[in-house]
């Protein structure tokens, strides 16, 4: 038989290199299960929030008044955008390539990014939400002309509320980021505590 000296060499080094603590591991592991289960939570809500909105918009389309199948159309392409954004942002924040520590600790930070970068496209999807609406009343404003004369209070109702809820989206968007980019720097530190 023969023997690999240079594999002999490499093990004797990946020996006599320190494992991090047990308390540190099992730190790390907490967060990282802390983590995976508002992963899994977040998930489950978008889900819950998309099935509604979708179930809304067939609400909507079977009203009688010609807002019906306008708002309904709107609700699917901003869900249809959402689930798309989404699952873009989050490809390789799904599993782990390996249990180790490191990998569920890489797997954070990955997420962390894609939440980042989600957080930033939502405000640019708020907006598109206000211009696809905008367009979608110009083009149908010879029929929605009529009824905005008739109910005017409704209409501007439901102007205020769009408009109303632009500031809110984008603070929550920000708030959430702030504390997500907190999130990366912690983990980052973890990655380099460990790499150390």
């Amino acid at each position: 038989m023969i023997e690999d000296l240079e594999l002999d060499s490499w093990k004797q080094q990946w020996a006599a290199v320190a494992e991090p603590s047990p308390d540190f591991q099992s730190k790390i592991r907490q967060r990282i299960d802390r983590e995976n289960r508002r992963f899994v939570i977040g998930n489950a809500v978008s889900a819950i929030a998309f099935i509604g909105i979708l179930i809304f918009a067939i609400y909507m389309r079977s009203q009688a008044s010609w807002m019906g199948p306008g708002w309904a159309t709107g609700l699917c392409v901003l869900v249809f955008v959402s689930i798309t954004l989404r699952l873009w942002t989050m490809r390789g924040a799904w599993r782990t390539q390996s249990q180790s520590t490191r990998a569920f600790a890489e797997l954070w930070r990955t997420r962390a990014q894609a939440r980042i970068r989600l957080l930033r496209a939502s405000i640019f999807v708020s907006l598109g939400w206000l211009v696809f609406c905008a367009v979608l009343t110009v083009v149908n404003w010879p029929v929605i002309g009529r009824d905005v004369e008739a109910r005017p209070g409704e209409w501007i109702e439901v102007l205020v509320l769009c408009v109303a809820m632009q500031p809110v989206i984008w603070y929550w968007a920000a708030w959430l980021r702030r504390r997500k980019v907190a999130e990366l720097a912690e983990v980052e530190k973890i990655l380099a505590e460990m790499k150390d």
